[in-house]
């Protein structure tokens, strides 16, 4: 069984409050993500040049049960109504943030994730803000009281102008990135894969304040400065 955490964020991406923690055995879980393109029209020619215009935000999708039945079912039942509350106010507004929260959903590290840029390894975490909330009970006691219920979830992934450009990192020379080192791999070598020019190895050692150059460990983060 796996543990599911929603943590509500600020804006700022600051924790805010008491995390939301439910257990959670899947049957089914849906991830999508879809790239949008659009048709640039010239004339004389049998099809449209095909453009892209940016990526759409992953989405997910989920359903989270609940039941109380475990504690009786008479008179002074539990309720999973304050369970299911919670969620539902990750729908509507804080009054601090004047919109409804961002949410940073975790989990176990072999669950399924969202592979964010170059990294083709899941993440165990997923910010997002939740699109909507539908609540389904399917069990009362005599008394009214709800002992199951239903949730179902669809989040959208969220990130700041900062961290998507942080996890595109952009290939072209004029733009800063980020390259890890790897065996056996040179200075030179690494500036004739970033620039076409071997020389430009002292732009690389200046920028990461290297002394000794002829000698890289394996996994360094070397950054890569502009060009320009």
């Amino acid at each position: 069984m796996v543990q599911l955490t929603f943590q509500r964020l600020t804006l700022d991406k600051q924790p805010n409050g008491s995390p939301i923690m439910v257990p959670y055995n899947p049957t089914e879980l849906a991830l999508s993500k879809s790239a949008q393109y659009s048709d640039v029209a010239i004339p004389g020619i049998d099809q449209p040049i095909i453009q892209f215009v940016r990526g759409e935000s992953e989405a997910l999708t989920l359903e989270l049960f609940f039941d109380s039945t475990e504690a009786g079912t008479g008179a002074g039942a539990d309720s999973v109504q304050p369970q299911v509350d919670q969620f539902h106010r990750l729908v509507t507004i804080d009054g601090n943030l004047h919109t409804p929260p961002i949410v940073r959903m975790t989990w176990g590290t072999d669950f399924p994730g969202v592979a964010l840029g170059d990294n083709a390894q899941p993440s165990a975490a997923m910010d997002a803000i939740v699109l909507s909330c539908a609540r389904r009970f399917t069990l009362f006691n005599a008394d009214g009281i709800p002992l199951r219920a239903t949730v179902s979830l669809q989040l959208r992934e969220y990130l700041t102008l900062s961290e998507q450009v942080d996890l595109i990192n952009f290939r072209s020379a004029d733009h800063t990135r980020v390259r890890t080192v790897r065996e056996g791999e040179t200075l030179p070598l690494i500036a004739y894969e970033a620039y076409d020019d071997p020389a430009k190895w002292r732009l690389i050692a200046e920028a990461n304040g290297l002394s000794d150059v002829r000698h890289l460990q394996p996994g360094m983060q070397l950054t890569l400065p502009p060009t320009v």
